[in-house]
């Protein structure tokens, strides 16, 4: 049996669907860009949540932005557009919102407040959809859209989070789409394995901005230990492959986290944080600066909608 609470935590409002057999715990935080604040599994007789996010409200609200842009939903455009600026439509436009160095980063929803749709709780999931109606706020994104967002714990803990972008806009508009949770098992993630299922890393320049050329690359192919590699890239991901396309394991505490994205996601960001207690692994829609190098960039009619899917599953081994 599933159940649905709500409660006010640190400043937060969250709800939190819950497996009440197996007592797994997600807490989302709709009013801060629909975050996923936490995910609790019982695991060697203890409680281990293995999502790093804000320790109170005042730090989401002060420092969203300098501790990472932990667990945000990346919308319309996905990592960094090249000096915050594209053109569409015979038009130039420049983005106002959050810029690290020259280059605007990571939308302009993920400090959204999401309105709750719907809570459903019954003896297979608990599901909670929230909605979010951006009205171009931003002059460099002059369009009308709508970012439906669907959480659904399952059996086996296991967490689906769905995305729906509807053009509301009268034209044709550009969309990218994304997430930017980091994931944590307790220690150092120098001390745990990883693999993922592609062939190619997306060639940066010095501005961590695509060159436009695909590189060969497979040295997460199988599971091995991160050790001290410093990861701040992006993947092509393999769909020939057999699903998860991606595990993170923790072999000292026999844990892992599954990651299953349908081909809505055809690329993977990772970023690994100097203070190395987390992992950020990012589904994304598109590469970085799609809405300059088009790769991956998804053009809605108005009206028409597009999805998004992945499931994260841990294991305990």
């Amino acid at each position: 049996m599933f159940s649905i609470y709500n409660l006010t935590n640190d400043g937060f409002d969250i709800i939190r669907l819950a497996d009440c057999e197996s007592k797994t715990q997600v807490d989302l935080i709709p009013a801060c860009g629909s975050l996923l604040h936490s995910f609790v599994i019982s695991h060697n007789n203890q409680f281990l949540n293995i999502i790093d996010s804000y320790s109170n409200k005042k730090e989401f609200d002060t420092e969203m932005e300098a501790k990472g842009f932990k667990s945000a939903k990346l919308s319309p455009f996905v990592c960094r557009m090249k000096d915050g600026e594209y053109h569409y439509g015979e038009q130039n436009y420049k983005v106002k919102k959050f810029y690290l160095g020259p280059d605007a980063i990571h939308g302009l929803i993920y400090d959204a407040p999401f309105e709750i749709i719907l809570q459903e709780a019954n003896e297979e999931k608990a599901t909670l959809e929230l909605l979010h109606h951006y009205k171009a706020t931003d002059a460099g994104y002059p369009f009308n859209y709508d970012c439906r967002v669907v959480y659904e714990l399952r059996k086996n803990n296991s967490l689906t989070i769905s995305t729906t972008i509807i053009n509301r806009s009268e034209g044709m508009i550009p969309v990218s789409d994304g997430w930017h949770p980091y994931f944590k098992f307790g220690g150092t993630i120098d001390d745990c394995q990883l693999e993922f299922q592609s062939k190619e890393i997306v060639e940066f320049d010095e501005r961590l901005i695509p060159t436009g050329k695909l590189i060969s690359y497979q040295e997460f192919g199988s599971l091995k230990k991160i050790g001290d590699t410093f990861l701040d890239n992006c993947f092509t991901v393999n769909f020939a492959e057999c699903q998860p396309m991606l595990i993170l394991r923790d072999p000292v505490q026999k844990i892992q986290l599954e990651i299953k994205p349908d081909k809505s996601y055809p690329y993977l960001q990772i970023y690994t944080p100097p203070h190395r207690q987390s992992i950020a692994i990012e589904n994304l829609s598109s590469a970085p600066d799609a809405f300059n190098n088009g790769m991956g960039l998804i053009f809605l009619a108005a009206g028409e909608e597009s999805s998004f899917f992945t499931e994260y599953i841990v294991r305990s081994l």
